[in-house]
């Protein structure tokens, strides 16, 4: 029972550290179930759950036990690639948003192969995020005992993706709650808090994909900035650390202001770190990020979306105000 509580207290700990990869991992996922049927969100949102899970438990928690004892030193490098690769996906998603993303059919239309790549996506971005939240969780464990080690990290690994997935499950399905809210003919406030729902979930998801964007940068920049420094590089993590320095003492704000600083020079770091992977990678042959089958085309007749398919279409049954 001692050790128990042992493992709880250091998890707790340790997870505290990893609360902003966290947020981002929770800000990023959602985009990924746009365009998907209403009734095969939930399915896919658990796929992507046992991917994550897979991620942590198989991958990343074997690899950092033990190179956290035959090599230490490998585990920057390692995790700079990760960021690397977050770098890349956000800049690719600015750049879609500034050209204009050709119009493709949803995901639901193309079938089950798209879905799979929708989910495949997801669970790579997801190894990068979960593999952040993992080093910096056992950087953050006070013991050398590998057992307990492991076992604080297994903990964090289930807590961590039962809360991210929890939280995106319960977001996508808002506008399904405000629309049953909205048909009870019972309670008028109900139908008034349900058609707000129904009629705001769109934006909210627009705005989180936007977020889930600028978290990649974000994420990506930041592991570089600090990797680069713990490689020996003592720019540019010092400008930005002497910048946070300077108004770190600012009475009440400080912290935050600090916090704003590091973040805002990640995100420039990871967009022009990821810009140009970008465009090396569209120079190469097998450069053509993103593209899958059917993109820029129309959908083929039969496979047209209707309405309640997607979530940037309004359902099929729109609750009366």
């Amino acid at each position: 029972a001692a050790r128990a509580d042992d493992v709880a207290a250091a998890s707790a700990k340790a997870s505290s550290k990893a609360v902003g990869v966290v947020i981002d991992d929770a800000a990023v996922t959602p985009q990924y179930v746009q365009g998907i049927k209403p009734k095969r969100e939930l399915p896919i949102i658990w796929r992507i759950t046992k991917g994550s899970l897979r991620n942590k438990l198989v991958f990343i928690l074997p690899v950092l036990l033990l190179l956290s004892v035959v090599a230490p030193w490998l585990l920057t490098p390692i995790l700079m690639l990760g960021g690397l690769y977050l770098s890349f996906e956000g800049a690719e998603k600015i750049w879609e948003l500034v050209r204009g993303k050709p119009k493709q059919a949803p995901a639901a239309a193309q079938g089950a192969e798209a879905e799979d790549k929708v989910v495949s996506g997801a669970v790579r971005t997801d190894l990068i995020l979960s593999a952040e939240i993992m080093v910096i969780s056992m950087n953050s464990v006070d013991t050398d005992n590998l057992w307990m080690r492991a076992a604080v990290l297994v903990v964090i690994a289930l807590g961590i993706t039962a809360l991210v997935y929890g939280s995106v499950g319960l977001l996508v399905k808002m506008d399904d709650i405000g629309l049953a809210l909205a048909k009870d003919s019972d309670s008028q406030f109900k139908q008034r808090f349900g058609t707000g729902l129904v009629r705001a979930m769109p934006r909210v998801m627009d705005v989180i994909s936007y977020v889930g964007m600028v978290a990649m940068l974000w994420v990506g920049g930041h592991i570089l900035l600090v990797g680069t420094f713990e490689l020996g590089l003592a720019q540019p993590y010092g400008f930005v650390h002497h910048l946070e320095g300077l108004v770190v003492g600012v009475a009440g704000i400080g912290a935050v202001l600090a916090w704003l600083i590091n973040t805002f020079f990640s995100f420039v770091l990871g967009l022009i770190v990821g810009a140009l992977v970008a465009v090396i990678m569209h120079f190469l042959p097998f450069g053509h990020h993103g593209d899958v089958e059917g993109e820029g085309e129309e959908a083929p007749a039969g496979a047209v979306q209707t309405e309640g398919e997607g979530r940037d279409q309004p359902r099929d049954t729109e609750p009366n105000p």
